[in-house]
């Protein structure tokens, strides 16, 4: 579904060349939690912006369903079925969760519908309903109510930058739940998270160090090794 052909991506500083990915290539199938994990400097998010469009790749190719999206922009991206949680969910001054769960829906939801996807992330749905997207709520709130928009779009590639970010105890627990349940044979979810205790949600776990995959496979594998990794993954600030 997913297929990302020797990617890799750089940045210019001070008039250098300083590659942040270097030759990834991937393949994500339907049916399937896919967790992406790595010490902070990795290129875990900057992998996450590059198949969602909103860095353009330095060369390399991306596939989603056998079409080259390579140079199409977010917009594009979204319409074939590509959604994306923000690491930082994004604050919207005059537009409330209600507004936020339409648009996901692409048609103005009734109340009731909206409070359905708000009551999957734990939140007191009707309460927050006109609750606007502004600096009265939460880092934790804003992030459950995007998480909710994302599972509104109903989207054949789910992406969720650190999910956990900001949230409460719940997140654990619940998040696993809500990855577990919206997950179907026709989509997939790529979480990025630093977190043990959502890689009990994954089927497969992808491990990176110094902008390369340094291993990936079924989950049970590859916790054991994330340790042996961790130490490579530190030495880098560059995310």
């Amino acid at each position: 579904m997913l297929k990302i052909d020797n990617v890799s991506f750089s940045i210019k500083e001070k008039g250098k060349t300083i590659w942040i990915l270097k030759n990834i290539s991937l393949e994500f199938q339907p049916g399937k939690n896919y967790i992406l994990t790595g010490a902070n400097g990795c290129g875990k998010s900057t992998l996450a912006k590059l198949i969602m469009g909103i860095l353009p790749v330095t060369s390399g190719k991306i596939y989603f369903n056998g079409i080259d999206i390579t140079n199409m922009d977010i917009t594009e991206r979204a319409k074939l079925g590509i959604a994306y949680a923000m690491q930082q969910p994004t604050r919207f001054k005059g537009l409330n969760a209600k507004d936020i769960i339409s648009y996901a829906v692409g048609a103005d939801c009734t109340s009731s519908s909206a409070c359905e996807y708000l009551s999957k992330v734990g939140i007191c749905a009707r309460e927050y309903l006109e609750r606007d997207l502004d600096n009265t709520l939460s880092g934790g709130e804003l992030k459950r109510i995007e998480i909710a928009s994302v599972l509104a779009r109903e989207a054949t590639l789910n992406i969720y930058d650190e999910p956990e970010a900001g949230i409460d105890i719940w997140s654990f627990n619940g998040l696993v739940e809500i990855f577990k349940k919206s997950l179907t044979k026709k989509n997939l979810n790529i979480i990025i998270s630093h977190q043990e205790k959502l890689f009990k949600s994954a089927d497969e776990i992808i491990l990176m160090a110094n902008g390369e995959i340094k291993t990936k496979g079924p989950a049970k594998d590859i916790i054991p090794k994330i340790n042996d990794y961790s130490s490579i993954c530190k030495k880098l600030e560059v995310d």
